[in-house]
């Protein structure tokens, strides 16, 4: 059995994607951010960055005492090689995976986190901010348009931690404002994953806890965004 400590968000719903598609079971952890539970010392000793999500893994291949793992990358890469699947056997399909695994965390991630703040949060509307980030989301969707211009996945011929890591954030596109139809190879990629069933499970986890205008509750404000009254 897998803990999954975990809030309905697009870094939450990678792992509960995997964990669904491996078909592994697991038991949900609620994680209250907005109430500050992340920084718990229970959670931190789990997680030290006091970040959803992370794992407990109960059942480790080594046989050992339960190993706990944070970071989405890692706990991706973690949960395919558990789970033997969704990470190309091939060298070469290993380094795409990875490639464009770390592509989603140190770029896609955090520039749709960015903008999503400061377009939809942020208590006042900062205009080069909001625009510089935009900007910057737009150019990488270029960049993920061009690599699925002649691969059915991000990582080639098969779905992938690559593809699952993405697709979260990549669902946010309509608050972001961001037009797929302008990029013709990232709608289709993204219209087809909608279709797998394990994928759409995974996605479903949570969405009635969604707090969807955190901004307008002082407590969860200062807590998520350090702003205060």
């Amino acid at each position: 059995m897998i803990d999954l400590y975990f809030a309905p968000t697009p870094n939450g719903w990678k792992i509960s994607v995997m964990l669904e598609e491996c078909g592994l079971d697991y038991d949900i952890k609620w994680v209250n951010i907005g109430a500050g539970e992340q920084f718990e010392p229970e959670f931190l000793a789990i997680s030290p960055n006091n970040r959803i999500p992370a794992i407990v893994d109960h059942d480790p291949a080594d046989g050992g005492e339960p190993v706990s793992v944070f970071e989405t990358g890692a706990i991706l890469l973690y949960l395919a090689d558990k789970a033997e699947d969704f990470l190309p056997h091939d060298l070469r399909g290993q380094i795409a995976a990875t490639e464009w695994l770390m592509w989603q965390m140190g770029g896609l991630g955090p520039m749709m986190g960015q903008h999503g703040h400061f377009k939809l949060y942020a208590p006042d509307r900062i205009e080069y901010a909001t625009e510089r980030y935009r900007k910057e989301v737009l150019r990488l969707f270029g960049v993920m348009d061009r690599r699925l211009a002649g691969n059915d996945y991000l990582a080639g011929e098969a779905y992938s931690i690559a593809d699952m890591s993405c697709f979260p954030w990549v669902q946010t596109y309509r608050r972001q404002d961001i037009d797929l139809d302008g990029f013709a190879n990232v709608k289709r990629w993204y219209e087809t994953l909608k279709q797998r069933e394990g994928l759409r499970r995974g996605m479903a986890v949570g969405r009635d806890k969604i707090n969807r205008n955190p901004q307008d509750d002082a407590q969860t404000r200062k807590t998520l965004f350090g702003l205060k009254e």
